[in-house]
C-alpha cells in the first residue's frame, strides 16, 4: 500500500454556528486531538421521550405545563403564514434548530411537508398536531398534544413574537419527541436540521479555504432549488449577535438567495445576495442597496437585481462575502421534494448497510488486514455534466455517509463513531461484476482515487467530487475496526447514475465423491476396529475422546478440546443410516475432513498464534471452498466466535461441517436447480434443530 494512501486524519471536528464552547477528543492512539470551537451538538436518545430525564431537565428550568388555550385567549396554529417572527428563541440552546426552521419559512412547499396544512385550534381541533421529519430515507410522522413547557405563564422555549401563534413551539416539541427529549435539542448542527426537514443532503464549506469553483457551485445550487445558509464565526459567547461596523451580525444564520455576474465599468463582478432572517440589519459595504456602484451597471440589470426586496436582503461582492463570512452551508434537495419544473434536479441513489464487529467492521485503510471486509458499493457514472464552461468535463456527484441512531444510544454510554469513506476506480478485469467482494490484495495494490476529507465523529460525512465517467467502488468505514453501527449511504449526481451492493455470490465447492469400503486403506480399517469396539460404530462420546487425544498432541493448535455438543452435531450430520453413531465409511469421511480442516487452520494462522480470529475465518472459509455474503459472515461470527472474536478449532470444524451438510441438503431438495426450495414444518424443524 502506498504510504500516501493511509488515513492519518482522525479529526474531532464540529462546525460553528453558533459557538457554545470547545470540545476535545482522542484518536485511536489515545493522543489528544486538536481542540476546536464546537458548534452546538444534538444528543439524541431515542424516538420516544425519556420522561424521567426530560422531567429533571424541565424542573431545573422551573417549568410547568400549559396548553395553548390556557396561555392565550385565541390561540392560532399559523396566522398570516409562517414567518421569521414566529421563531423566537427561549431558554433552550437550540438556535441551530431555529436557523433551520427559519430557512423553512422561505419555501412554502417544503414547509408544508414538515408542517402539514389544515391544522388549527378552531376547525376540528382535537388537542393534537402532527409533523413530519426525514429519518434515514423515510418520512416519519410525529404526533404531539398542545401541552407545552411554561414558566410564569409564558412559553419557556420557542415562541412567536406576539405570543399567539404556536406552530413553531409545537414543531419544536415534535422534534424533541423524535430525538428523545427537550434536553437532547441543546446543541446540534444546522445541516442536520436541514436534512431532517427536507430529506436533502447538506454540505458545508469553510470560506477561508474555498474551492476555486465555489461561485459556480452556489449558482448551480440555486438553480436546483437548494437551501443555502451562511454565518460568521464567533470566538466567545460575548460576541453572539454582535454587529460589525458594516452591519453584519456574528454568530447568526443568514440565507443565500442569489448569485449573479454583472458588467461594471468594463469588468465582470461576481455578486451574491444575502438575507438576514431577522430583517432590518443590512450590509453597508460595497453593493449595498444605496451603493453608488449600481449606477455603473446596465439599467435593466440594475432594475432586475435591485427591485424592491424585503427588509434584511442585500447584495455584496463575492470577494467581500468570502472575507467577512466564515461558513457556507448548502442543503441539496431530493427530486421528490421539488415539485416545480423550474429547478434542475439531482439524481439520487440510496443504499443502507451496517458494520458488525468481527465480520464487516474492518476500519479504515490504516488496517489493511481488515479494511477489505467492509461493505462495498458500486457506482456507475455514465453521463458527464452539461457544463459548457468546464473544458475538462466529468461527472459531479456528492456522497453522504450517515451513521444511524447513534445519539439514541448515548444513554448506554455510546457516542458517534468516527467515520469516512474511500473511492476506488474499478479495474477493467472487474468491470460490470457485482458478485465479487473485492479482496485484501486488491486494496493493497490499488490506491484510492478519492476519499472523504477526513474521518469525523459527526452524524454525517459528506464530500463533493468530479470524476470521469466510469465504474467506482465506495467503501464506507469507521476509523477503527470492530465498531458496530448502521449507516445510510447516499449519492447525489448531476446526471443519472446507478449504484448497487458488491457482495460475493454464495457458493459451496467441496468434494462430494462417495467412497466404498474397498477404497479405505486396511490400516485405517484396523485402527477403526480398535477405536469402535464390539459394535463397530463410534458414538459422540467416543468421538470426543478420540479427537481430544489427537488434538492434545498438536502444539500448533491451541484449543480446549472438542465439546460434546460439537461431536454430537458431527455425528448427526454424517450419520447416514440413522443409528446415531458413525460406521466405518462415515468415520472415514469425517476423519478426511478434519485432516483437511487442520491444514487450512494452520495455513491461515500466519502469525502462528495457534488460534484464528473472525477476519481470518473469512479467508479460511474461502480456502475450504465456501463463498458467503456479508450477512452470512455476520451470522457465523455471532454463532462461532467468542467475545474476543477468536474461533477455536472445535468451532471451526463444527462450522465447516454444518455448512457442507446444509449445502448438500439444499442441492438434494432443489431438484429443479432453481435456487429455491419449499420446506414443510417437519423439514424446517429438522434443519433448525441441527
Amino acid at each position: 500500500m502506498d504510504s500516501s494512501d493511509l488515513h492519518t486524519e482522525n479529526t474531532n471536528l464540529f462546525e460553528l454556528l453558533p459557538t457554545c464552547g470547545t470540545r476535545g477528543g482522542r484518536d485511536s492512539t489515545g493522543e489528544k486531538l486538536l481542540r476546536r470551537p464546537v458548534r452546538q451538538r444534538c444528543s439524541r436518545t431515542g424516538q420516544q421521550p425519556d420522561r424521567d430525564r426530560d422531567g429533571k431537565f424541565l424542573r431545573r428550568h422551573g417549568a410547568v405545563g400549559g396548553t395553548a388555550g390556557e396561555l392565550c385567549a385565541n390561540p392560532q396554529f399559523i396566522a398570516g403564514g409562517a414567518t421569521r417572527t414566529d421563531i423566537c428563541q427561549g431558554a433552550l440552546g437550540d438556535c441551530w434548530l431555529l436557523a433551520a426552521i427559519a430557512s423553512l419559512t422561505l419555501n412554502e412547499e417544503i414547509l408544508a411537508r414538515v408542517v402539514p396544512k389544515d391544522q388549527s385550534f378552531q376547525d376540528k381541533y382535537a388537542g393534537i398536531f402532527h409533523f413530519q421529519f426525514w429519518q434515514y430515507g423515510e418520512w416519519v410522522d410525529v404526533v404531539v398534544d398542545d401541552r407545552l413547557p411554561t414558566k410564569n405563564g409564558e412559553l419557556l422555549f420557542v415562541h412567536s413574537a406576539e405570543g399567539a401563534e404556536f406552530w413553531s413551539a409545537l414543531l419544536e416539541k415534535a422534534y424533541a419527541k423524535l430525538n428523545g427529549s427537550y434536553e437532547s435539542l441543546s446543541g446540534g448542527t444546522t445541516t442536520e436540521g436541514f436534512e431532517d426537514f427536507t430529506g436533502g443532503i447538506a454540505e458545508w464549506y469553510e470560506l477561508q479555504k474555498p474551492p476555486p469553483n465555489l461561485f459556480k457551485i452556489i449558482q448551480k445550487a440555486l438553480q436546483k432549488g437548494s437551501l443555502l445558509g451562511c454565518s460568521i464565526d464567533i470566538t466567545s459567547a460575548a460576541e453572539t449577535e454582535a454587529v460589525t461596523s458594516q452591519k453584519l451580525v456574528k454568530g447568526h444564520a443568514y440565507s443565500v438567495t442569489g448569485a449573479e455576474q454583472v458588467n461594471f465599468r468594463g469588468t465582470v463582478q461576481k455578486l451574491i445576495r444575502i438575507r438576514n432572517p431577522w430583517g432590518e440589519v443590512e450590509w453597508t459595504g460595497k453593493w449595498n442597496d444605496n451603493c453608488p456602484n449600481w449606477s455603473g451597471v446596465d439599467p435593466e440589470v440594475r432594475e432586475r437585481l435591485t427591485r424592491r426586496h424585503e427588509d434584511g436582503e442585500f447584495w455584496m461582492a463575492f470577494n467581500d462575502f468570502l472575507r467577512h463570512y466564515s461558513r457556507l452551508e448548502i442543503c441539496n434537495l431530493t427530486p421528490d421534494t421539488l415539485a416545480s419544473d423550474r429547478y434542475k434536479k439531482w439524481s439520487l441513489q440510496k443504499l443502507d448497510g451496517n458494520w458488525r464487529r468481527g465480520a464487516t467492521a474492518g476500519g479504515c485503510r490504516n488496517y489493511p488486514n481488515t479494511f477489505w471486509t467492509n461493505p462495498q458499493y458500486l457506482i456507475k457514472l455514465e453521463e458527464e455534466d452539461e457544463d459548457p464552461d468546464d473544458p475538462e468535463g466529468g461527472c459531479t456527484f456528492l456522497i453522504g455517509l450517515i451513521q444511524k441512531h447513534r445519539r439514541k444510544q448515548r444513554k448506554m454510554g455510546e457516542d458517534m463513531h468516527t467515520i469516512g469513506f474511500a473511492i476506488y476506480e474499478v479495474p477493467p478485469e472487474f468491470s460490470g461484476q457485482t458478485n465479487i467482494h473485492l479482496s485484501k490484495n486488491f486494496f493493497l495494490t490499488n490506491k484510492a482515487r478519492e476519499k472523504s476529507n477526513t474521518f469525523i465523529n459527526l452524524r454525517e460525512v459528506l464530500n463533493r467530487f468530479k470524476l470521469p465517467a466510469g465504474e467506482y467502488i465506495i467503501v464506507p468505514s469507521t476509523f477503527e475496526p470492530d465498531k458496530n453501527g448502521d449507516f445510510c449511504l447516499r449519492v447525489f449526481s448531476e446526471k443519472n447514475a446507478n449504484s448497487t451492493v458488491i457482495d460475493d455470490e454464495i457458493e459451496g465447492n467441496f468434494d462430494e465423491t462417495e467412497i466404498s469400503e474397498d477404497d479405505i486403506e486396511p490400516s485405517f480399517k484396523k485402527l477403526f476396529g480398535q477405536l469402535a469396539g464390539n459394535d463397530a460404530e463410534i458414538s459422540a462420546f467416543e468421538l470426543r475422546s478420540i479427537l481430544n487425544k489427537i488434538l492434545a498432541k498438536r502444539q500448533d493448535i491451541k484449543s480446549d478440546g472438542f465439546s460434546i455438543e460439537t461431536c454430537k452435531i458431527m455425528v448427526d450430520l454424517l450419520d447416514n443410516d440413522g443409528s446415531g453413531k458413525l460406521g466405518l465409511k462415515e468415520f472415514h469421511t469425517l476423519w478426511t475432513k478434519i485432516q483437511k480442516y487442520q491444514k487450512i487452520y494452520r495455513e491461515i494462522d500466519v502469525d502462528r498464534s495457534g488460534t484464528m480470529n473472525s477476519y481470518e475465518m473469512r479467508r479460511a472459509l474461502e480456502t475450504a471452498g465456501f463463498k458467503l455474503n456479508c450477512q452470512l459472515h455476520q451470522v457465523i461470527v455471532a454463532r462461532f466466535a467468542d467475545e474476543d472474536l477468536v474461533i477455536d478449532f472445535d468451532n471451526f470444524v463444527r462450522c465447516l461441517i454444518r455448512l457442507e451438510t446444509l449445502f448438500k441438503m439444499f442441492r438434494k431438495l432443489d431438484t429443479e436447480k432453481s435456487g429455491t426450495i419449499e420446506l414443510n414444518l417437519v423439514n424446517w424443524l429438522c434443519f433448525t434443530v441441527i
